[in-house]
């Protein structure tokens, strides 16, 4: 009997518990800090200007130790201006872009080149461009994930690392 209400108390509990594959912040988790800081707008602007730091400092870190591998390469890949706006900027444009539910599943480092583009005053065909192209690849990488095979996955790697050990 207590066998019994213990395998049904902890598959609940991990069924309320559980959380779907997410692969980066987006405007879910985005709209989500205001209630979670209780609705006092100074500490939802640190959380979110902190967030933005954050990921400005990871961008810049990622250039620099590519630089140092290859110029072409990291002026490539880090080719878009992220830093047009300012933090305070990049919130408020962020708060209004993830306004509109389509936007939601975009990443917060999309939505800031997002911000910035529009903050350059870049025709807005080319800025319609790009959020079409992230929501489709945020998409691919969704329906990729839901159907990978994770037992699949296991069983390579398994086999890759047997006769290492």
């Amino acid at each position: 009997m207590i066998k019994n209400i213990l395998i049904i108390l902890i598959s609940t509990l991990s069924i309320c518990f559980s959380q779907e594959n997410r692969l980066f912040w987006d405007g879910r988790k985005w709209n989500s800090i205001r209630g979670e800081v209780n609705f006092i707008d100074k500490t939802e602007y640190i959380v979110k200007s902190t967030y933005i730091h954050g990921v400005l400092d990871g961008r810049l870190y990622g250039y620099l130790k590519t630089w140092s591998k290859n110029v072409m390469l990291a002026n490539e890949v880090f080719g878009e201006q992220v830093d047009y706006l300012t933090v305070r900027e990049i919130v408020n444009s962020l708060n209004h872009f993830y306004e509109d539910p389509l936007n939601s599943y975009i990443p917060i480092p999309s939505a800031i080149v997002v911000a910035n583009l529009y903050g350059k005053r870049v025709p807005v065909n080319v800025i319609e461009k790009y959020i079409q192209d992230s929501r489709d690849w945020v998409n691919s990488l969704i329906l990729d994930l839901d159907t990978l095979d994770y037992s699949r996955l296991i069983e390579e790697k398994y086999l890759r690392y047997k006769d290492k050990n």
